[in-house]
């Protein structure tokens, strides 16, 4: 069965897209521990992100890369923290967690904003990924 990650990428399932590529998907985090938080994944489903072929790890984390200087250029923040959790949903994915400090990085404190500022939050993103 396909994870609610695949879901997204298929359209099935709406996101905050910010950038995608051939084999790559970003979005906010609806559960976030912070604006700007974003998930980077593999379209191709994989369970255990190092399972990745080396190509697709090399790639994805490039691509993370890519998407973490947009987040510093769109959310004020210090740096962009990164975690790879994976417990959650059965699909490979990075979080890239706009931080100030390193107690941002909390994965217990998590925040609901309302859609209005999620799109605003994704557009502006979206806007600064080159």
């Amino acid at each position: 069965m396909a994870s609610i990650f695949s879901k997204i990428v298929a359209g099935e399932i709406p996101s905050y897209r910010i950038a995608e590529d051939e084999h790559y998907y970003a979005f906010l985090d609806i559960n976030p521990l912070a604006e700007g938080h974003t998930l980077v994944i593999p379209k191709r489903e994989v369970d255990y992100i190092f399972d990745l072929t080396d190509d697709e790890y090399a790639g994805l984390q490039l691509f993370a890369k890519r998407v973490a200087a947009a987040i510093k250029a769109a959310i004020p923040c210090r740096k962009v923290g990164v975690a790879v959790l994976g417990l959650e949903v059965p699909h490979a994915h990075i979080h890239l967690v706009p931080i100030t400090k390193e107690s941002d990085m909390d994965f217990h404190n998590k925040h609901t904003f309302p859609a209005d500022r999620m799109t605003d939050v994704a557009r502006a993103i979206s806007e600064k990924f080159v």
